[in-house]
């Protein structure tokens, strides 16, 4: 049975600190960024009872076998000196960069403290509490969609910064995709997107496809299944389709869901990657609880994609034009507009698009 709490990035756990859980889910989050949390002091027994059942919990389920092999033995190396922070704060961090250089750099596993105490997450998802929360957090934040534009020769952009649950971003896409339905080339911004939910990446994905494709499944190791993972030609709303260039912007901060959306278009030949190698957080999994007050994102899932048989963990989406982001949007305009005017039958129209070319150069 599908887990719904399974996601790239962004859950929620509880509803006190639900601001502070997407924050310490979202790659490109300062740490301590959500709402504060009281430290309290802690004692070597209580961070020896943490320790040992993160390291069960990443014996029992972590993405790769071998690599939760290293973390058990590396962990253990360095048991003495983490069972002598006495900041449950302090003990969170020195744990979380452990184990991250233990696991080569997964930015997935981390650990969090919560000044409240938190219930184990259940595989049937959120209460409707803690949907309600999650949601109002999404809506503050605009569901993620931070910018629809069209520019001068219709050229359209759409900026995302998260892909947050399906019930939320749902009922505004076909809104989104019918202010861009007329553009005749499309930019999505991804230079902020710091991930989400995996099931948002498909239901936006599946509105540049004309037919149900193929894009990346997830191999779970802790069920020892693969979810197969197809685009939906039957969502609601208008769909971009195929026919139009479409461009996506990256940077170092694009990270987990957004590099799932981005090497899906990649690597099915639907989109340009254009800027920067983007962070290398592949794996997806669900927050695990490790005491009253420390929660872990156990990653358990690997992406395959059906192109490349393999996925975009430590290394990154690689863009098909390498440039510093902060370059990207204005090469995108330039390239989408020159397609155009390559194309452009209307001799009036083909002048105005050289026209934004020149200005834009």
């Amino acid at each position: 049975m599908k887990r719904h709490t399974r996601i790239t990035l962004t859950v929620a756990l509880s509803l006190a600190t639900a601001a502070a859980v997407a924050a310490f889910l979202t790659l490109s989050a300062p740490p301590d960024e959500g709402p504060p949390q009281t430290d309290r002091v802690v004692d070597a027994a209580g961070n020896a009872a943490v320790l040992d059942e993160a390291v069960a919990r990443l014996r029992r389920g972590y993405v790769l076998p071998e690599v939760a092999a290293e973390l058990e033995r590396g962990l253990q190396a360095q048991r003495t000196t983490l069972l002598a922070h006495t900041s449950a704060k302090a003990f969170a961090r020195a744990l979380t960069a452990s184990m991250q250089a233990l696991a080569h750099g997964d930015r997935h596993l981390q650990v969090k403290y919560f000044e409240a105490p938190q219930p184990e997450p259940s595989d049937s998802g959120p209460s409707l509490e803690q949907a309600q929360m999650e949601r109002q957090y999404a809506l503050r934040r605009a569901a993620g969609i931070e910018r629809v534009q069209r520019f001068p020769g219709n050229v359209g952009l759409l900026e995302l910064r998260n892909f947050h649950r399906p019930a939320t971003v749902a009922p505004r896409l076909p809104a989104v995709m019918t202010l861009l339905a007329d553009t005749d080339a499309l930019i999505i911004d991804l230079r902020e997107c710091g991930g989400g939910d995996p099931d948002t990446v498909m239901l936006v994905a599946s509105r540049f496809f004309d037919t149900k494709t193929h894009l990346n499944d997830v191999y779970w190791r802790d069920e020892d299944r693969t979810e197969a993972r197809w685009t939906d030609p039957t969502v609601p709303g208008p769909l971009y389709g195929e026919r139009r260039k479409l461009y996506l912007l990256m940077s170092e901060e694009t990270g987990s869901g957004c590099e799932d959306f981005a090497y899906a278009l990649k690597h099915s030949g639907r989109a340009t990657l254009v800027g920067e190698t983007s962070a290398g957080a592949a794996h997806a999994g669900s927050p695990v609880r490790l005491g009253d007050h420390f929660m872990m994102f156990l990653p358990t899932g690997r992406p395959v994609n059906p192109v490349t048989h393999t996925n975009w963990e430590r290394v990154g989406v690689r863009p098909d034009v390498a440039l510093p982001a902060k370059k990207a949007l204005v090469f995108a305009r330039i390239a989408a507009l020159k397609h155009l005017a390559a194309h452009e039958q209307d001799a009036d129209w083909k002048r105005r698009l050289e026209k934004s070319v020149a200005e834009l150069e």
